[in-house]
């Protein structure tokens, strides 16, 4: 297995590593058609064997303060996608590439590393035995059917029936959220500070 950058060519083969990975996770219909591109400088990341690309990682990091991480203090990384492909799960990879991707944002001067993940418990724990401490959260919520989407919102446009929604939570009474809707998931900010 080897680390490497990113190359367009490997686009396909992150692609299929990335919906592959997120089938098993809370994030299962967050699907992908292509590889995004970012505003701001990225450390991009997979790790290939066996002649495809097996894990990945990409880092968004920042020049300025505060454009790219929603917390912290000097140059952060967000950590937008980490994923291993799961016939190699659990030998390491994961860990690895995060590794790698710690040497180079220390390199580009940066202090710490964000990623927002949904409640997953192994997700969660993988997170903080590398290291990282849960700084934050709020709800993800899902609406699907009349019944549900009429707890929430109405359309102003005659004819137009919204059949689904998805919406952020950010106040205190999560119960009331999880009891009035099926599929809801907290959604975490995980931090990382790193050694400069």
């Amino acid at each position: 297995m080897q680390i490497r950058r990113y190359i367009p060519t490997d686009e396909t083969g992150w692609v299929r590593c990335r919906v592959l990975s997120f089938l098993e996770t809370a994030y299962y219909d967050n699907v992908l058609k292509e590889k995004e591109s970012y505003e701001n400088p990225a450390i991009e990341l997979v790790a290939e064997a066996d002649g495809q690309i097996v894990g990945l990682i990409d880092v968004e990091y920042e020049q300025l303060e505060r454009a790219v991480c929603s917390r912290g203090n000097g140059l952060g990384g967000m950590i937008w996608h980490i994923a291993v492909h799961p016939d190699y799960g659990r030998s390491g990879i994961g860990s690895q590439l995060l590794h790698e991707a710690e040497k180079l944002a220390i390199e580009k001067g940066l202090n710490r590393l964000e990623a927002w993940t949904r409640d997953d418990k192994w997700v969660n724990n993988w997170y903080e035995k590398n290291g990282f401490v849960k700084v934050d959260s709020y709800y993800h919520v899902f609406m699907e059917g009349e019944k549900e989407l009429n707890k929430a919102m109405k359309s102003q446009i005659p004819y137009l029936h919204p059949v689904q929604a998805f919406a952020h939570y950010t106040g205190n009474d999560v119960d009331k959220v999880n009891e009035t809707f099926l599929r809801t998931h907290e959604c975490m900010c995980f931090e990382k500070y790193i050694k400069t």
